[in-house]
This record gives structure tokens, C-alpha cells and sequence, in this order.
């Protein structure tokens, strides 16, 4: 009885998701929000058993959630082009390091491995490769969840050119609820895990060969580290 007890709580506690992929900052930023939401999200992972994709480094919320979730058992898939290895990793690497050619198959990589993503605060490659999963599920080529951890309201100023871009007819509406937001990890797994695609998606996926252009990225990578 006592065993039942525990593989239930064990299957509860897995949920939706089994790799997260987490596009975030190679810097901390100014904030320490930054960090500890970085960190919090990193245990959360651990705490529902869900590994972990990320851009490789090892520095600035790279690094931390990295190391975090390493540390707490989960597997950790980084990857990263050649060409950034000497400024993103020195020393020890965290989990896995899968070293490929540029940064289109970076994020092809990194989206053949996970089953949604997540964006934390970050610059310009941040907001890129949030915007690009977004695009991706608009066109089609995937339904997996975009989520964004709003930290201290970081991505406000993004939100609100999402809606100037509904207002203005560019975006349609239900395109607009593509992405799940939350202001605390926890929220943002729980929201991910009930989303469920409803906007017009713009040709079917079947129509779309990404699946087999993945598959050859991925094979193409190579791995540095363990």
C-alpha cells in the first residue's frame, strides 16, 4: 500500500513536461530578482523532474540555472556554437555540452529536445529565440508551450508591442495568447501545463519537414563534455 502511496505522488509530481528548454541572459543583470527567480526556477525543474535545454554557457542566468538544476539530479543539455565557446564557457561546464556549427542549429537543436520553452530576462539572443519559438508555433512547425517568467514586470514593455501589434492588425488575436505568462515559476509550469493551442495556425505541420531538418542538426552536433 505504502509503495502504491509513492509511485502515485511520484507520477503526480512528474506532470506534463519531462525537457524544459530555458532561453535566458549570459549576464545577471543589475537586479538580484534576476538571479533569484533564475535559481527558483532552476529547484522547481529539479522538484517536478524535468530536465533541462539551455544555450550552453555558463555564465549569468545561464549558469546558474544550470548548475542548479545539475546539482539537484536532473540531466542538463547545453548547447552552443564553436564560435562562443571561449567567451561563454572556461573551466567546468554544467551537464552535457553539445558544440555545433552556428546559431540556427543552436536553436534547432535546442527545440528537437524539449517539449516547451520558457524565457527568462535576457538581451537580444533572449528575445530572438523567444521570438522565434513564437513565430514557429504561429507558422505551424510546433505546439509546444511558450512560456515567460515576467520577472519585476522585465518583459512589460515587450507585452505591450505585442498588443500594439493586435491593435494595429498585424498580429491576430489568438496568436497573441501564444504566449503564457506568469510572474513566479511555479504559476508559469502550472499555466504551461493547461495551455492548449487555439489560434489559427498558418499551414498544418505535417506540411512542415522541420522534423527531419531537426533530427539532422541534432546529429550533427558534438559532444564536448559530460
Amino acid at each position: 500500500m505504502d509503495g502504491e502511496v509513492k509511485v502515485s505522488a511520484e507520477n503526480k509530481q512528474k506532470g506534463r513536461f519531462q525537457r524544459i528548454c530555458v532561453f535566458c541572459g549570459s549576464r545577471a543583470g543589475y537586479k538580484s530578482a534576476f538571479s533569484d527567480a533564475a535559481l527558483e526556477l532552476g529547484k522547481l525543474l529539479v522538484e517536478r523532474k524535468i530536465d533541462l535545454v539551455y544555450g550552453g554557457g555558463r555564465l549569468g542566468l545561464m549558469g546558474l540555472i544550470s548548475q542548479t538544476v545539475l546539482k539537484g539530479g536532473r540531466h542538463v543539455l547545453g548547447v552552443i556554437p564553436k564560435a562562443l565557446l571561449p567567451r561563454e564557457i572556461s573551466g567546468e561546464t554544467f551537464g552535457e555540452v553539445k558544440t555545433v556549427a552556428d546559431m540556427h542549429e543552436r536553436k534547432s537543436v535546442m527545440a528537437k529536445h524539449a517539449d516547451a520553452f520558457i524565457a527568462l530576462p535576457g538581451g537580444y539572443g533572449t528575445m530572438e529565440e523567444l521570438l522565434e519559438v513564437i513565430a514557429w508555433s504561429q507558422l505551424g512547425i510546433h505546439d509546444k508551450p511558450v512560456g515567460l517568467l515576467n520577472v519585476d514586470g522585465y518583459f512589460n514593455s515587450l507585452l505591450t508591442l505585442f498588443d500594439k501589434g493586435v491593435e494595429e492588425g498585424f498580429i491576430d488575436n489568438s496568436a497573441r495568447h501564444i504566449v503564457v505568462i506568469a510572474d513566479t515559476a511555479a504559476e508559469l509550469i502550472r499555466k504551461m501545463e493547461e495551455y492548449v493551442p487555439n489560434h489559427h495556425k498558418v499551414a498544418p505541420r505535417q506540411s512542415w519537414t522541420t522534423d527531419q531538418i531537426l533530427l539532422e542538426s541534432t546529429e550533427t552536433g558534438e559532444i564536448l563534455r559530460s
